[in-house]
């Protein structure tokens, strides 16, 4: 099920429960309770959110960011964000996700892969799989 974007006290917000499980984003104990959290950044490019771990060098972050945006020929900026628990899981606050082009109610699909999030709107899905090529190369080198 592709969850939708929300309204958050001070912006959007997106449920990303099983996705930042799979992304490693989350930490928990053997009875399902967080221990770690991480802190991220959130990049957003025209119908594209990157939601990178802060723990993901500096330079592998360079070049993802610099992929997203020669492709998109776009770039709203770079927000440091929280991932937080909500309901029975976790969610991301997405700053800058509305000059990406996102609005509440909107779908926005997760695609999750080592230490990061790609949020989108379905209309990305080549680029989409062309950065999660590059993520694959740079965590197995």
């Amino acid at each position: 099920m592709v969850n939708q974007v929300k309204k958050g006290g001070d912006g959007l917000r997106l449920q990303v429960t099983k996705p930042a499980r799979k992304a490693g984003l989350v930490e928990e104990n053997t009875d399902g309770e967080p221990i770690r959290l991480a802190s991220v950044y959130v990049y957003g490019f025209d119908d594209l959110l990157l939601v990178v771990n802060q723990t993901v060098d500096m330079g592998h972050r360079a070049d993802l960011i610099s992929t997203v945006a020669q492709s998109t020929e776009s770039m709203h900026g770079g927000y440091p964000a929280t991932i937080a628990e909500a309901g029975n899981g976790y969610q991301v606050n997405l700053p800058g996700a509305g000059d990406a082009g996102f609005r509440v109610g909107d779908k926005a699909p997760v695609v999750p892969t080592d230490g990061m999030l790609l949020i989108h709107n379905g209309t990305q899905r080549e680029l989409i799989e062309r950065i999660l090529t590059l993520r694959e190369e740079q965590v197995s080198s």
